[in-house]
């Protein structure tokens, strides 16, 4: 049983499934993130968590107290919750200087005026914001605004955190430093965070874990090793970073790995992400990082005659596209291996780093 638990939840917005029966248990303290893209379901499924909607069908519970169940008659409103959320907008009051902006929420509680002092003083040191207290919103950064919100959901102690987009308005190098500041914060407050969001970069550097969705349904639920060099599906193995797919079919398997036919005849010797059996239709899984160009051949297995397409010099490397037997392949290969448009070479797809999944 997790703190956060999910049971058979759905939603649906006239004739469209947002959330389709989904189950997820959510530790205490895990920071889980909801990644996919726009329409899969997180955002309603971090509202639903929030209390903003009604779930139609199904169960939410947090340590072990039932919050939404259309079943048991049961919708406890998003103020009786106790948790923060942060929105992709800033949504902070203009008018307001970063202190008032932090402190509206304790004041509503009507807490003394020394211990209001001193829990926003608190939490601005833990967003390392001391020392702008007098400010205005506008005479803040883009990444300082977010701050506030941030300092404005911890101040008030929540036993859940959530987080919907929240650094989609920053810009790009400002959202890589936030990416590590969030981190620290979810790690020294211990706080339960449940974090949407698409962009996979963001899902790899913060979470515990990653529940990676599409139309409603997770399709995997794993650690962000796993989910990148494990995809149980051609989904999540798309929709996380770069990848070649070679369709085949499975000849023979022993101890975790199998030799696959490729649709092209070639023999390549892999992982497997599942149980598999004999003449199994698969996806041979293999990141363009993860192959390696050789000018001669080589007495390695899984090496494959190919001819360079195209090329694109992104600096510190070197981004290639190969025809190998009308098979196109993506290679991503140090700078220093120059090669011309149309020159053949052999590429090498190292067994360990190719997964089969289903196809």
């Amino acid at each position: 049983m997790g703190f956060i638990e999910l049971s058979d939840l759905t939603k649906t917005f006239g004739e469209t499934i947002a959330v389709d029966h989904i189950d997820l248990d959510i530790e205490k303290a895990e920071l889980l993130t909801m990644l996919g893209p726009s329409g899969c379901g997180k955002t309603t499924t971090l509202r639903m968590i929030a209390g903003f909607i009604k779930p139609d069908s199904g169960e939410i519970s947090v340590g072990g107290e039932v919050l939404s169940s259309p079943e048991k008659s049961i919708h406890v409103p998003p103020s009786k919750r106790e948790m923060g959320m942060v929105f992709q907008s800033f949504a902070i009051w203009p008018h307001m200087t970063v202190f008032d902006n932090v402190a509206y929420g304790l004041r509503i509680k009507r807490l003394p005026k020394d211990e209001i002092e001193r829990q926003v003083r608190q939490a601005l040191e833990m967003v390392r914001l001391e020392g702008l207290q007098k400010r205005y919103p506008s005479q803040l950064s883009g990444g300082q605004q977010q701050r506030v919100c941030l300092a404005r959901s911890l101040v008030r102690r929540p036993r859940v955190l959530l987080l919907d987009e929240p650094l989609a308005n920053l810009d790009a190098k400002l959202r890589e430093e936030m990416r590590f500041e969030l981190k620290r914060l979810q790690r020294e407050t211990g706080i339960t965070t449940v974090y949407v969001t698409h962009d996979q970069a963001e899902a790899m550097v913060l979470s515990d874990r990653i529940a990676v969705m599409e139309k409603g349904t997770i399709h995997q639920l794993d650690a962000p090793t796993n989910i990148y060099e494990k995809p149980k599906t051609k989904f999540v193995g798309d929709f996380i970073g770069l990848s070649n797919f070679i369709p085949g079919k499975i000849t023979a398997t022993t101890n975790g790995t199998a030799v696959v036919s490729s649709q092209r005849g070639h023999v390549i010797h892999c992982r497997i992400s599942e149980k598999m059996e004999k003449d199994k239709e698969v996806l041979v899984l293999v990141r363009p990082e993860d192959i390696e160009i050789y000018r001669s051949r080589q007495q390695l297995s899984n090496l494959f005659r190919a001819k360079v397409v195209e090329c694109a010099y992104l600096g510190n490397s070197r981004d290639y596209r190969f025809d190998m037997d009308r098979q196109r392949v993506r290679v991503q290969s140090p700078s220093s291996v120059v090669l011309k448009d149309g020159e053949e070479a052999y590429l090498h797809f190292n067994p360990e780093r190719c997964v089969a999944i289903s196809a």
